[in-house]
């Protein structure tokens, strides 16, 4: 099932809407027990120069309404190293618990998979925490593979911690 929902690019007036939407994503995955992101993790600084550097999405609902979000890479050196540009990397897929329409999720993706192939590129790539296995297995329902491990990635707070790398293959249009 794809939900029923319209996509637009994020822009600097946002920077709040995506910082609360991340910090309710950290909160949902806290009381349910996955130890991925924190709330106050990421700022409006953040946001702000992944909107200035490339691609924020929002996903809003019949009401307009923002019920999920997505960043877009054209490359992730710090967890896959160089590499050829092939493909795109997706980052901080979140939904809004409780108005998401069911497969709010999925649409994000396809909608991400729909720019990276429009970009030219035939592959979407993502990472996730190795310790969020409930995670892994939404992805791979979702058609993407694991194909390795980054065991040391850099945090913005100068930790490491290890990722699972994804990738599916896409056709272009």
């Amino acid at each position: 099932m794809t939900a029923q929902v319209t996509f637009r690019q994020a822009d600097t007036g946002d920077l709040d809407l995506l910082v609360g939407m991340y910090d309710g994503a950290a909160r949902w995955m806290a009381r349910n027990g996955i130890d991925q992101w924190k709330p106050g993790g990421k700022s409006a600084e953040h946001f702000g120069a992944r909107v200035a550097a490339g691609e924020v999405w929002l996903a809003t609902d019949g009401e307009g309404l923002a019920v999920g979000a997505y960043e877009l890479w054209w490359e992730d050196e710090e967890a896959w190293g160089p590499q050829p540009p092939v493909a795109g990397y997706v980052h901080r897929l979140m939904t809004v618990r409780g108005a998401a329409p069911a497969g709010t999720g999925r649409a994000l993706l396809a909608h991400a998979e729909g720019r990276i192939a429009a970009g030219g590129r035939a592959v979407v790539r993502l990472d996730c925490l190795s310790g969020n296995p409930r995670l892994r297995t939404y992805y791979e329902a979702a058609g993407y593979r694991a194909v390795g491990e980054e065991p040391g990635k850099l945090a913005a707070d100068g930790t490491r911690y290890g990722v699972t790398l994804m990738e599916r293959v896409i056709t272009r249009p």
